[in-house]
């Protein structure tokens, strides 16, 4: 019978979410949601020495954004709880225990200062210190001591740690559904720590343990973790769970813009652009992080550029919904190569998803904004604004900020503007034209285009002649959607209004 699909992501509290991570929960997130399964959320916070209070809470909100809903896991609980490692220390003891039975595992007694000696020695004969099958047998462990000096040394409550016996010389062909078939050799590896005295697991150990327990089927990670695949896979064969085992895929890097390596989160500070879903402060050093919800981005939009970083449909397509992700998402369609994040495309995809919004969304998130600066707020009218305007923006921020001459007569005129269009007769000509719209009762784009138009071929002058000082006059720079749009929108009062300031002014 088939296993139902069942995926984690399981990020560490310590710190904000990289967009690296909100990839890895999104494919993880695309390939449940493909194939019906379930999508659960695991904290792995054993290492209590980097938690970073509000992390959690971080992670959580992050994912909600993000439109990454939950199935199981910290915050809504399941089943297979709890979903924090730190809450479920009893369960690695046995587990850690059964190894050592087993053979698999061994108690390790070295203190920090001795395995350092240990390096220092090999260093200053060219080698590299490596705590494995070569070196075991000289070390402070349970494999070379007798039964009544280990019972002694353990119930003296003397620091140890739990190592995986790593087996020697041992060819490993590993399978990954991204990579194909990766060969590692046992004697390359150390005996990774599995279990501390002081009653927490490694990674190592909680992570397999957890995979197992919560019939894990998919373990979808970054490429970093690549390294640790021999170590995880012995474990499940050393506990006897071969056939229940998950299989992996390792998701390529993320990298710089420019320059080589991976996308850190100096990064982003540095050349400007978010590496983080929301803004994050960090409670120890205070340092501030920006957030792409903060910077106006659309978690949708944010969304599609992430499925593309290392993932291609197979055709041109770039614009896809949540839930045509879900139905095309497959992991033999992931690269095996590090993909290139480009902020500016980043910026792309933000600009497509403001365009396909309705004017009357649109209007709403505009709204937010001029009441929030004590503006007025007609939805009728913004929702006109964003139709006529939403075509050369990024974000609505934008939008807003170039819309707000609709909403507030300038107070002052652009200097390089006034000095270009403003000329010796300009004056003259603004009277007149000023006069003509007092005439006008209907300032419908129509009406006042056939009537002014007529006025400026009757006086045989060029279009721009007439049309760029109005421009200035009525919006204060040379900006704007064409001006029979501008000055239906205002109306009459207000565009005599400004015309008239203007003459005063210019």
């Amino acid at each position: 019978m088939e296993r139902k699909v069942r995926v984690r992501f399981a990020p560490s509290p310590t710190g904000a979410l990289h967009l690296g991570g909100v990839r890895t929960a999104l494919f993880n997130y695309l390939f449940a949601r493909h194939y019906g399964g379930d999508f659960l959320l695991r904290i792995e916070d054993t290492d209590q020495t980097r938690y970073v209070p509000g992390a959690e809470e971080y992670i959580i909100e992050s994912l909600k954004w993000c439109g990454l809903t939950i199935d199981e896991g910290v915050g809504v609980g399941g089943e297979y709880g709890p979903y924090r490692q730190s809450e479920r220390k009893e369960i690695y003891k046995q587990y850690a225990q059964q190894l050592v039975e087993s053979g698999h595992a061994y108690y390790s007694f070295d203190t920090a200062e001795e395995l350092d000696a240990m390096r220092k020695e090999c260093e200053e004969q060219g080698e590299t210190f490596m705590y494995n099958a070569r070196s075991r047998t000289r070390l402070k462990n349970s494999l070379n001591m007798n039964p009544e000096e280990l019972k002694k040394l353990l119930n003296s409550g003397i620091h140890y740690v739990i190592r995986f016996k790593m087996p020697e010389n041992e060819e490993l062909k590993l399978y990954d559904i991204i990579r194909g078939e990766v060969h590692f050799n046992s004697s390359l590896l150390d005996d990774k720590v599995l279990y501390k005295s002081d009653g927490m697991p490694t990674y190592h150990l909680a992570n397999i343990v957890d995979d197992h327990l919560m019939k894990i089927t998919h373990v979808i990670r970054g490429e970093e973790w690549l390294p640790s695949l021999p170590l995880h896979v012995l474990l499940y064969k050393a506990f006897g769970w071969e056939d229940t085992m998950p299989e992996f895929a390792h998701l390529p890097l993320i990298l710089k813009p420019v320059g080589n390596g991976k996308l850190s989160k100096r990064d982003g500070n540095k050349m400007g652009f978010p590496v983080f879903p929301m803004e994050f402060t960090d409670p120890v050093t205070g340092e501030k992080w920006h957030g792409y919800k903060e910077d106006g981005y659309f978690p949708d939009a944010f969304i599609n550029m992430l499925a593309l970083l290392g993932w291609n449909p197979g055709t041109d397509q770039e614009i896809f919904s949540m839930q045509e992700l879900c139905e095309l998402f497959s992991l033999d369609r992931v690269k095996k190569s590090g993909a290139k994040f480009d902020p500016e495309k980043t910026k792309w995809f933000n600009h497509k998803y403001l365009i396909a919004k309705s004017n009357g969304e649109l209007a709403d998130l505009v709204g937010k904004m001029l009441l929030a600066n004590h503006l007025e707020y007609n939805k009728s009218k913004v929702e006109k604004i964003c139709g006529l305007m939403k075509e050369r923006y990024n974000f609505v921020s934008e939008l807003y900020q170039d819309c707000l001459f609709f909403f507030v007569a300038p107070e002052t005129f652009n200097e390089k503007d006034s000095k270009k269009y403003w000329k010796e007769d300009t004056a003259t000509l603004m009277k007149e034209l000023l006069e003509l719209l007092k005439s006008i009762d209907d300032y419908s784009f129509a009406n006042t285009e056939k009537i002014i138009s007529a006025w400026i071929t009757e006086k045989q002058l060029g279009f721009g002649k007439i049309m760029n000082p109005f421009r200035v006059a009525i919006v204060g720079a040379a900006k704007g959607p064409h001006m029979f749009d501008v000055i239906e929108i205002i109306g009459k009062e207000e565009t005599i209004r400004r015309m008239e300031k203007a003459l005063l002014t210019l």
